[in-house]
């Protein structure tokens, strides 16, 4: 998506808000932590309950130490949005804490899986290394780290259901590239560095085709210790 398009019309929407006000008396709004993080909703759906018709990811039920990696990732440059870099800026990393507890709270219906995945990328292969990994290669099957029912693991892994298959192939490839970097040591950028395009996109269309469990929530610990060390959970479990 092309920010130049993208910014004026997110901005104008402020404005507009902004400016709205009623003849006899003005609009009050409540400062509430839900009121100030109405601008998120404005790419990653109603309350964060991003749909799967779109690039933006689910926000609603992550972990709040995931989300609040997430929001100081994008504030220090270990990963590049341009609009989410303006957006958090300037906030602390206590502000930060109470939006992503905000949005870890919040608990909402899935969308229905995606259709159109072939047979080929929903079986087999992407399948396998969700749930076996490729011992061979030292990577670690997706459920070892973020649970056997693939919705995360509190307070810091997230879920990998749920999502578009588009958001999960980008964020693998960035992973890939180097795009997206996270506390050392990256394990994400490891174990994606490992993969082949093609196993990438297997285990996206796989992950984006599964149904998410009624009431799925994410894990309150993991059954058994980290398959490899993870900056990103270990700075937030101490």
């Amino acid at each position: 998506m092309n920010l130049k398009y993208l910014l004026p019309v997110f901005i104008a929407i402020l404005l507009t808000t902004v400016a709205r006000t009623d003849a006899a008396e003005p609009r009050r709004v409540p400062d509430t932590i839900a009121e100030r993080v109405a601008a998120c909703t404005i790419c990653h759906g109603k309350e964060g309950r991003a749909t799967r018709e779109g690039y933006f990811p689910r926000i609603a039920g992550k972990p709040a130490g995931y989300l609040f990696n997430q929001l100081v990732n994008f504030r220090e440059g270990r990963r590049h949005y341009a609009l989410m870099a303006y957006l958090v800026d300037h906030l602390t990393d206590a502000y930060l804490q109470e939006i992503a507890e905000h949005f870890a709270a919040l608990d909402l219906p899935y969308p229905p899986p995606q259709p159109g995945t072939s047979a080929a990328q929903v079986g087999g292969q992407g399948e396998a290394l969700v749930r076996k990994g490729d011992p061979r290669r030292n990577v670690p099957a997706c459920v070892q780290c973020h649970g056997q029912a693939l919705m995360g693991v509190n307070p810091a892994i997230p879920g990998l259901l749920g999502l578009s298959r588009d958001y999960l192939h980008g964020q693998l490839g960035h992973w890939k590239t180097g795009e997206r970097r996270a506390h050392a040591p990256d394990c994400m950028s490891k174990i994606a560095g490992v993969l082949t395009d093609e196993e990438i996109g297997a285990v996206a269309a796989w992950l984006a085709s599964q149904p998410v469990p009624h009431n799925a929530r994410p894990a309150p610990a993991l059954a058994e210790p980290l398959p490899m060390e993870c900056g990103a959970v270990s700075k937030i479990v101490r």
